[in-house]
This record gives structure tokens, C-alpha cells and sequence, in this order.
């Protein structure tokens, strides 16, 4: 038997009396801590019993043990493990291959925080361009708006105006009369100066573009005075936007804020959430942030084409039947003079578009109730396409199965799988958008973050220092754990157990913990022998940090590096569960085992 421990404070290893967890057999172990510990054995042999369903269940009822009886009602109690007693324990962290996230907003970059990292590079050091035009976007204060004025537009005769619409559709009816009231007597209409006056509107059904002419003047130092009130008045108005018309009617635009001064497109002031596809104020509004959308597919909804609508040609419909849908499919066959027993590869393509994709015109429904009450209903068709997606949104995510049938996944068309809005990839640093960047691979993002400083003005400089030393620490990591093939931009549900195991250890590496004991299940599978090598060196930057690195392993390298060894067996199952050996790799070499003897070349893994 193990020897009694003494205070924690000064204990030195980690001591488990009388496990019994699965197959293990009322074992005692002892290991030390802060020390690289491998528990080996064949498969089957108790090694997860011992290190997650003995060790790390202990650690998270203890854990779990700190919280008020309030709050553990809520979260409800975890079973004490199989065992009599488990002392010297750290706080406990499990990284184990069955932890991958099947969200699709997760991504490699937002798991290991660089992606978090470079929107806020990007929104305090990024350089704006227009999408419209590709110019450089120009913000400008007050001061230097005047300026400009003063120096361009010397001795001219020019209207100051504060745009209040920008290519919407309405009849502005209350807008003009708010105008009126401000005792502004005339407006800019579509390229068009007009007078206020009382119920002015405009058409309704047209895209409009309206400015308040807050004044019209001859720029002159003698007038500079009036020309400040007015610029003054038009920021306010505005909202730190104006517009400044020549007399041959060209205008020129000038902002507070983000602005292309060709176009007059505008942008908000950059934040790290413009950055960002989980966020509104970022996320492209086609797809919602996640880069694809789902299409009805008219391949499926149209199965068989030689079939009529009434013999089950629309898959989703269904052979003919007294319903809604029929009745007003009859009615648009009526006004669109088509007929409905006709097989659809018949049907002429314009006639088939109206039936997927809608009417432009409302139709009449008949209805007979009886022969007596015969009702007509004016509606309008927006085609089956329609009708699809609107019973999708109604529908909760269990019942669409029966949809999966007609949609086919494509990559959004509006970001083209960026996932973010264009204003937002229209922030550059280097040439580069945080798309772009996250499409690199990691060992290519390293090299490009090299020496960025170069590239970059004194005043980025200054504000990206402490900012790029976090993603390349992180970047650094990655490399470290043999992950140099992966982009930022990997969706975490695509990553393999492995891949997804050695994420996390790169993270827990950067997150600088100590006195922590960390419990990883097999990190080496799939590993290439070089990266195998970097993963081994992490695990021992962990150790060296105050941690207790305690790894389920098979692979001989990591046994052979390893301070402690563990190894479970004789053999697997009911016939296993016992500790056979343990120690230092060089002590291990002296027993007799199964382990030992793959170890010191007794047995090899082929076979002869």
C-alpha cells in the first residue's frame, strides 16, 4: 500500500486508493506532479478508466462541489467515481478527440482566438476602399472640409447640401414638411433644385435622392464666416455628411467619417463586430454569416418532367387533390392559357418560370363551395419555390427532414462564402482583407505576419504592437501541435478528433495556466514523426509552466520522453485493469511486460 499523504501543500505526487472504476481492480497508483505522465497499455487494458473516468470525474465533482447548493440544483450532481480516495489533485482540464463543436459558426480562428485578435487589427489599423469605386474612403474634420472648400471651389458660386435621402423609394410627404418648418425654403431632388412648398410629395414608386440646400453662396474670404455656419449646419444635419454642387452641377462629396469622395458611399466607423460573420453589424445579410444558403433545387422539385402537374409532376404537391394550391394552380393555368394535364417538359420555359417562381400579375380563384355559392378571391402567386421556403422558416428543424429532399446547398452568392458584408472586406491591411487572410494556411499566415511591422505606418505601428505579439504567440502554438496545414476559416465540425484535440492544447498553451492538471487521450494519433516531435516539446512547455501533463499514449516516443510511466494491463477487458509496471522510462525497460517488450524491440508490430 501506498504510503499516507501529507498535507497538499507539500505533497508532491498524486495518489488514487482503491479504484474500481470498469475493469480496474481496486488499484492504488501514485504519480508525481508537474511532471510529463504517460499511462500506457494495449487497448482495453483500464487506461481511460484510470485517467478520465477515475481522475478527471474526481476533479469535476470536486469542482462542481464549490458551487452553493443554489446553483448546483440547476446544473445537477455528478456521481462520485468508483474509488476511496483521490488526494493531491489539481483543478482538472480534459482535452480529449470527442470534444468537436458541431456549430457552424465555430471556426478554427474563433476557437483559438487569432481570428478574434485580427478584427481588432483591423478595425483600429485597417485602411477603408470603396466597393463602388476601389478609392481609398477619406474621412476629414471640420477644419479641413473648409479648407478644402476654400481652396477648390475659390470664387465659385456653389449650393450647400445635407443629403437627408440617399436612393429610397416614398412620396417624403412629412419629410418636406419637417423641411418647411426648419424654414429651409429649397431642396436638391434628384439632380433638381426645387421650392418648399406646403403638401409636397413626390412619386412614391421611385427611387429618390434629396437634399437640403442650406445655402447658396460665392466662396470668398469675405464670406468665410457664413461659409463655417453653413458647413456647420449641414454636418449636423446631415449627420457628418454634405455635399457640395458647382454651378455645372457636379458634386463632391465630404465626411467626418468614412468616405468615398467619387461615389459618396459612406461607411460606419469600423469596429471589431464589423469584422466578425457572428455578429449583425458584420455577417452578410444573404446568408446570415455562415458563407452558404440553401436553394430549392428545381431538379428535385421537378423529378420527372414527362409527368403532368395533375400525375405528380411537382414533387412537393403530389398527385391532383381539392386543395388551395390546386385551385389556384387552375386559375393560373386559366390566365396564362396552359394546361395543367400537359407532361411539363411540354410547357413553354416562361410558362414553367411562373409556376416556380410566381406571377407578376394577381389571379382570380374560383371557388365553388356548392352550386349556388361560387366565391372569386384576387391573389397573388409567388410560385412553388416560394411556398418551399416559407414552410421551411414555419417548420422546426425537426420536421425538415421532408424538405432536405428539394434544397441543395450553394455557396452564398452575395459574399461568395466570405460570410461578412463587402464594407467589411473592403477594410485592408497590406493589400489584404481579414477574408483573405483567413483563407491562408497557417505556416503562410506566419510568414505573412513576419516582420508586418515593415509595411505598416508609425501610427499603425503603434497601435498594432501589443496585438500582433498575441496572434503570432497563437500562431506559434498551432505550428507547435503539427497544425501548419489548416486555415482560420475551417469550420470546426470539419476537423478530425485529433485535429480537433490539438486545438485545444494550443489554446490551453496560450491561455498561460499553472498548477493545472491537464488529461489529453491520445493527441499523437495521425501526426506526421516531425510534428509528433513539436507536439512532445508543447506538452513539455506545458509541464515546464507548473502543470501536471497526464497523457493516455501508444506511441513510443511519447512513452520514452515521458518523467513517469504508467502501464495498464496484462491484457484487455476483465482480464485487465491492473498496474503491471511504473516509473521512469529507463526503470519501465527492466520489467517484463507487453509494453516493454514492443519498447525494447522484443516484438514488433508486423508480422512475419
Amino acid at each position: 500500500m501506498i504510503e499516507k499523504p501529507v498535507d497538499l501543500g507539500e505533497q508532491r505526487n498524486v495518489e488514487v486508493y482503491g479504484a474500481r472504476v470498469h475493469n480496474l481492480k481496486n488499484i492504488d497508483v501514485s504519480f508525481p506532479r508537474n511532471q510529463l505522465v504517460v499511462v500506457t497499455g494495449l487497448s482495453g487494458s483500464g487506461k481511460s478508466s484510470l485517467a478520465f473516468d477515475t481522475i478527471y470525474a474526481e476533479g469535476q465533482r470536486r469542482y462542481m462541489e464549490t458551487f452553493s447548493a443554489y446553483s448546483r440544483q440547476f446544473m445537477g450532481g455528478m456521481e462520485r467515481p468508483d474509488v476511496d480516495k483521490v488526494s493531491g489533485l489539481s483543478p482538472v482540464i480534459a482535452i480529449e478527440q470527442k470534444t468537436t463543436s458541431k456549430n457552424p459558426r465555430s471556426t478554427v480562428g474563433t476557437i483559438t482566438e487569432i481570428y478574434d485578435f485580427m478584427r481588432l487589427l483591423f478595425a483600429r489599423t485597417g485602411e477603408a476602399f470603396s466597393y463602388v469605386t476601389g478609392e481609398k474612403m477619406e474621412r476629414m474634420s471640420e477644419d479641413q472640409i473648409l479648407k478644402t472648400i476654400h481652396t477648390k471651389f475659390d470664387e465659385q458660386p456653389v449650393n450647400i447640401l445635407a443629403p437627408v435621402v440617399k436612393g429610397r423609394k416614398g412620396h417624403y410627404r412629412e419629410l418636406f414638411e419637417q423641411i418647411r418648418k426648419q424654414g429651409y425654403l429649397k431642396v436638391w431632388v434628384d439632380g433638381e433644385i426645387m421650392d418648399v412648398v406646403p403638401k409636397m410629395q413626390l412619386d412614391r414608386y421611385k427611387i429618390h435622392d434629396i437634399d437640403i440646400v442650406v445655402d447658396r453662396l460665392v466662396v470668398s474670404e469675405k464670406d468665410s464666416k457664413r461659409l463655417h455656419t453653413s458647413v456647420q449646419s449641414a454636418l449636423k444635419t446631415a449627420k457628418g455628411i454634405i455635399r457640395i454642387a458647382d454651378k455645372a452641377n457636379n458634386l463632391f462629396y465630404y465626411s467626418k467619417y468614412l468616405m468615398d469622395p467619387i461615389s459618396g458611399i459612406s461607411y460606419d466607423e469600423p469596429q471589431p463586430n464589423t469584422f466578425s460573420f457572428n455578429s449583425p453589424y458584420g455577417a452578410c445579410e444573404k446568408c446570415d454569416g455562415l458563407g452558404y444558403i440553401f436553394e430549392v433545387d428545381e431538379a428535385s422539385v421537378i423529378p420527372n418532367p414527362k409527368l403532368s402537374i395533375l400525375n405528380g409532376g411537382l414533387a412537393p404537391l403530389g398527385e391532383y387533390r381539392e386543395t388551395w394550391i390546386f385551385q389556384v394552380l387552375k386559375a393560373l393555368a386559366k390566365k396564362y392559357e396552359f394546361n395543367l394535364s400537359t407532361p411539363i417538359e411540354k410547357l413553354p420555359r416562361e410558362i414553367l418560370d411562373i409556376i416556380l417562381n410566381g406571377s407578376p400579375e394577381m389571379i382570380t380563384v374560383a371557388v365553388e363551395y356548392n352550386k349556388w355559392n361560387v366565391q372569386s378571391y384576387q391573389v397573388s402567386f409567388d410560385g412553388i419555390v416560394r411556398m418551399l421556403e416559407e414552410q421551411q422558416e414555419r417548420r422546426s428543424e425537426e420536421d425538415l427532414d421532408d424538405m432536405e429532399n428539394y434544397r441543395v446547398l450553394k455557396t452564398c452568392p452575395v459574399c461568395e462564402g466570405a460570410r461578412l458584408k463587402k464594407e467589411s472586406l473592403n477594410f485592408k491591411i497590406d493589400e489584404k482583407n481579414i477574408f483573405e487572410l483567413a483563407t491562408m494556411d497557417i505556416r503562410m499566415l506566419q510568414e505573412w505576419f513576419t516582420d508586418l511591422e515593415e509595411r505598416l505606418n508609425d501610427r499603425q505601428n503603434m497601435i498594432a504592437h501589443e496585438i500582433l505579439k498575441e496572434i503570432r504567440a497563437r500562431i506559434v502554438f498551432l505550428l507547435d501541435v503539427g497544425l501548419s496545414y489548416l486555415t482560420l476559416d475551417r469550420t470546426a465540425r470539419t476537423l478530425s478528433g485529433g485535429e480537433a484535440q490539438r486545438i485545444r492544447l494550443a489554446t490551453q498553451i496560450g491561455s498561460q495556466l499553472m498548477n493545472v492538471m491537464y488529461i489529453l487521450d491520445e493527441p499523437s494519433i495521425g501526426l506526421h514523426q516531425r510534428d509528433n516531435e513539436r507536439l512532445i516539446k508543447a506538452l513539455k512547455n506545458l509541464r515546464d509552466l507548473g502543470n501536471t501533463v497526464l497523457v493516455v499514449e501508444h506511441d513510443k516516443d511519447m512513452i520514452l520522453q515521458a518523467d513517469h510511466v504508467i502501464d495498464m494491463g496484462p491484457a484487455a477487458g476483465v482480464h485487465g485493469g491492473e498496474i503491471v509496471a511504473q516509473g521512469t522510462p529507463a526503470e519501465l525497460m527492466n520489467a517484463h511486460t507487453l509494453t516493454t517488450s514492443y519498447l525494447n524491440g522484443e516484438r514488433s508490430r508486423t508480422r512475419s
